[in-house]
């Protein structure tokens, strides 16, 4: 009997440890996402996040974002920026909008490294609402809905996460599907 159950206990953690190492880094734009990279090297690869990139280099924020961190990044998609008024993303892009710009992409970034997990927790704990403070010094409020997570802005924009949990060596890169605009 005590030998059935070592057998049986073995066979169950060879079974877990295949199972582990079977699962996939998760999939953002067709990319697989690597927790050995960090947020710059991922983000470069997902189809769905060109646009973020192309703003964070015209921002001057790709060394920041490649530093040792850690930083939640709430990362708009293509679709996001395809949101917002015809012309807005082109104007933005410009040089002397770089302040603007700036200030847009450093309010999608909180310091630390939040899971979805860790972000529902804060949402429990404030009675449904949870206020998080930008590294724009701003302030993006964070709810529960219908099992997702959904972030309000200062404007009175919404986005939820689309894609959570995409761990990166610096942080965690949180897919949302509308761009958050701070005051």
């Amino acid at each position: 009997m005590k030998t059935r159950f070592l057998f049986s206990l073995l066979a169950m953690l060879v079974l877990g440890v295949s199972i582990v190492s079977a699962q996939k880094d998760p999939m953002v734009g067709g990319a697989a996402m690597f927790p050995t990279k960090d947020i710059i090297d991922n983000a470069v690869n997902s189809a769905d996040h060109t646009t973020l990139v192309a703003a964070v280099k015209a921002a001057g924020l790709v060394d920041t974002l490649k530093s040792a961190g850690p930083f939640t990044v709430f990362a708009p998609t293509n679709e996001a920026f395809a949101k917002l008024p015809a012309g807005t993303v082109d104007n933005l892009l410009k040089p002397e909008n770089k302040d603007m710009l700036t200030k847009i992409l450093t309010y999608h970034v909180v310091a630390g490294k939040l899971s979805a997990v860790d972000i529902m927790k804060l949402i429990k704990a404030g009675n449904g609402k949870t206020e998080l403070k930008t590294v724009s010094g701003g302030s993006l409020w964070a709810m529960a809905h219908d099992g997702k997570i959904v972030l309000h802005d200062e404007k009175g924009g919404m986005s939820t996460i689309t894609i959570a949990n995409v761990f990166q060596s610096n942080g965690v890169i949180q897919v949302v599907d509308s761009v958050l605009l701070p005051n």
